[in-house]
């Protein structure tokens, strides 16, 4: 497999980092994950431009100087991809990140290097829906970290609440936030229905901006499905019609269990997943414009 570094297509062995960088040491850099769709025809990658955007102002956030546009990183990922000669559906993971070494915290002035992977990807979570734990590890506050940046060292959190899930048995976990409102998943964000609204946490309860929620808020608008942002609470979470996590990795998949009380799986979930399935294989005109052809 090849990797783009900084500019150019190594053997995924000629990849290599110091072990005192510290983006190692201390989670000092960024990274995206971003799906690439085989149609039959294309690969199709969703919405690269817009994840290159939240790249860069993850980066700008917490201080991470990058040397490339969001047009020249798209760029690079399409190369990447076009390099390996991928014909299947991806997982593309850009990530930036500090290759000289130093021991020192003061990271100013440090320049990052850029490396962008792609592998083949199936599902990440079940499809016909998977069962969800509330755990109790909190959702790191705004006030702590950085929690618009998909930096690479505010993962611990979403390592231990998903590890916590697994060993309890459960398929996902749910985190809740300081203030104990619901906020999103190791790795996704949340969606519930009720009484007809389809409602999700909104960013100023500390969650990751996500580019499919964003694009999920934009589908629910066009199929005419009322949306509220708002706060929800845990006895909201349990009294749902409906739940579903969404997320690059995750796509749209059913909650169909939440610490033990059983939701089903609801007409707004179906039509939602099946729209943005058609979506993402370039079967919605309406939406081609977030789709960049490999090939």
């Amino acid at each position: 497999m090849k990797i783009w570094v900084d500019g150019r297509l190594v053997e995924e062995g000629e990849a290599k980092v110091t072990v005192l960088s510290p983006s190692l040491n201390y989670g000092f850099g960024v990274f995206e994950g971003i799906r690439a769709y085989w149609s039959g025809e294309n690969l199709y990658v969703f919405r690269l431009r817009e994840h290159m955007e939240r790249f860069l102002r993850s980066a700008r956030i917490i201080g991470l100087e990058v040397p490339y546009t969001a047009e020249e990183l798209s760029k690079a990922v399409v190369e990447t991809v076009r390099g390996n000669g991928f014909k299947e559906d991806l997982y593309i993971r850009p990530v930036a990140y500090i290759s000289r070494p130093q021991i020192s915290l003061d990271v100013r002035g440090l320049q990052a290097s850029v490396a962008i992977a792609a592998l083949p990807f199936g599902k990440y979570l079940k499809v016909e829906g998977v069962r969800a734990a509330v755990v109790s590890w909190r959702r790191v506050h705004t006030s702590m970290m950085p929690v618009m940046a998909k930096a690479t060292g505010i993962y611990l959190n979403s390592i231990m609440a998903a590890v916590e899930a697994r060993a309890r048995g459960y398929d996902e976990a749910i985190m809740l936030n300081a203030e104990g409102k619901v906020v999103e998943g190791s790795g996704e964000n949340v969606f519930i229905v009720r009484r007809g609204f389809l409602m999700t946490p909104p960013l100023e309860d500390g969650i990751l901006e996500g580019i499919t929620r964003e694009t999920v808020i934009t589908i629910a608008g066009d199929l005419g499905i009322p949306l509220l942002e708002k706060s929800i609470t845990r006895e909201e979470l349990y009294a749902a019609d409906e739940a579903f996590f969404v997320g690059t990795a995750a796509e749209i998949t059913p909650i169909i269990e939440i610490d033990g009380r059983i939701l089903p799986r609801g007409p707004i979930t179906q039509r939602i997943a099946e729209t943005y399935r058609r979506i993402v294989l370039g079967r919605e005109e309406k939406y081609l414009a977030w789709l960049t052809p490999v090939y």
